[in-house]
């Protein structure tokens, strides 16, 4: 785009473990919609035996755990960018403290519905030396045990090594999820370790309208929480992650009191009110929040509520695994309008297509860009327009408005713009 560059600002946009330049020029530029982080910052490790020597709502781990306890810990699979290599050691050495022994700890992989994980990954995730000395699985969807039902109908069915343990302890990071309001707390008991049927049940409470980002009264959050007290989760510890992926706090104890204090930094720090504007760019963040399009799809969410409705959004998402979601793909592929992809999600839910039908849904309010490295067929059937650079997309937007303003979200995964012509949501 050949712009005189004295008028003109460079902007570093995040792409898988790269960066994409968007030249855009300054009369354009409404803002930069960026979350307001904690400049000076504690060491994460230091946070996290904070956390874990301060509980709240609960004693210590190490006065709860006894040398015979067995012991089951939830960690992240790796859609998710919480450091689980960091969080471990100081969350063993409090195990050990009440005479926990490695023999009796088991590490569960959180797959909820996802893709197992390769054997270097799992290692990468916990790092080397505790996957060598401390038992690590995947959860497995096929070996869940009905334990009960919650009172909004949805199935209690649990990993059998998690209802096993005399001491659950769910780790994780909380950021804005886009149905569940808040990732961490009791998601890593639902969906983590559920059965197929439970996340089904639970996930179809998606379509409700509290079920939204920056929420924790919404059906989805309210149905995990009852499924994790039902199922015992007994204590966890979360972080919240910088832009940086770098730890800015820590919470440690009661699943629901300790997850609604990292609740508050995360609102503190993500939340960001903004004038809509004619457009928005927005980057997820980068690995591995692009990882794929079923993952891209949150940033986008969140890139709905600063555009002005019948604006545009250009979303950057290396997206280098593709698609993400085989049902997703599919209703991708037999969808041929958002009409028609919203009709069929109306008469049928299934798991993936919910995407096809949020995106859907978003196609009919705002122009979507996509630069990727998806095919352009993909793209297409996503409901998106294919671009070939972030800084082509700018061209599409300022050729059918040459005076759009334009916001940029460089971390749009975790940031989550709040309308200021409404109060509250």
């Amino acid at each position: 785009m050949p712009y005189n560059t004295a008028n003109t600002k460079t902007i570093s946009l995040a792409f898988g473990n790269m960066s994409l330049e968007l030249d855009i020029p300054k009369r354009n530029m409404s803002s930069i919609i960026l979350p307001s982080e904690p400049e000076k910052k504690e060491r994460g490790d230091f946070l996290i035996k904070k956390a874990l020597e301060n509980p709240i709502k609960s004693k210590r781990l190490s006065e709860i755990v006894n040398p015979d306890s067995r012991v089951a810990i939830i960690v992240s699979d790796v859609t998710r960018p919480t450091p689980t290599e960091k969080i471990l050691p100081p969350l063993l050495e409090e195990l050990y403290l009440g005479g926990a022994k490695d023999e009796n700890i088991t590490i569960v992989f959180a797959l909820g519905l996802h893709r197992n994980q390769t054997e270097e990954e799992s290692r990468r995730l916990v790092g080397e030396e505790i996957h060598k000395k401390i038992r690590c699985i995947q959860h497995d969807t096929s070996r869940c045990r009905r334990i009960g039902i919650t009172s909004r109908g949805t199935p209690i069915e649990i990993f059998e090594d998690v209802l096993d343990a005399d001491l659950v302890i769910g780790t994780g990071s909380i950021e804005f999820h886009y149905y569940a309001g808040y990732s961490g707390g009791a998601k890593s008991v639902l969906p983590g370790v559920s059965s197929k049927e439970a996340v089904i049940a639970n996930h179809k409470m998606m379509i409700d309208e509290k079920a939204v980002s920056g929420r924790v009264d919404g059906p989805v959050r309210q149905d995990m929480e009852e499924a994790a007290k039902i199922t015992g989760l007994d204590f966890i510890l979360n972080v919240v992650l910088d832009s940086k992926k770098e730890i800015v706090a820590a919470v440690a104890g009661d699943f629901i009191e300790a997850h609604r204090k990292g609740v508050e930094v995360v609102d503190s720090m993500y939340k960001v009110p903004v004038e809509p504007a004619d457009a928005v760019i927005v980057s997820c963040g980068g690995f591995p929040k692009d990882i794929n399009l079923f993952q891209a799809n949150k940033a986008l969410d969140n890139a709905t509520q600063a555009v002005k409705a019948g604006g545009s959004i250009i979303l950057v998402a290396e997206c280098a695994e593709g698609i993400g979601n085989q049902v997703y793909e599919c209703w991708n592929r037999e969808c041929r309008s958002p009409d028609d992809a919203i009709e069929r999600f109306k008469q049928c839910f299934e798991f993936g297509g919910h995407k096809t039908a949020i995106i859907a849904k978003i196609s009919k309010k705002f122009k979507l860009y996509l630069v990727s490295k998806l095919q352009d067929e993909q793209i297409r059937s996503a409901f998106f327009t294919p671009m070939a650079s972030v800084n082509d997309a700018l061209s599409a937007v300022l050729s059918e408005n040459p005076d759009a303003k334009i916001h940029l979200m460089p971390h749009g995964g975790q940031t989550l713009p709040v309308r200021k012509e409404t109060k509250g949501k």
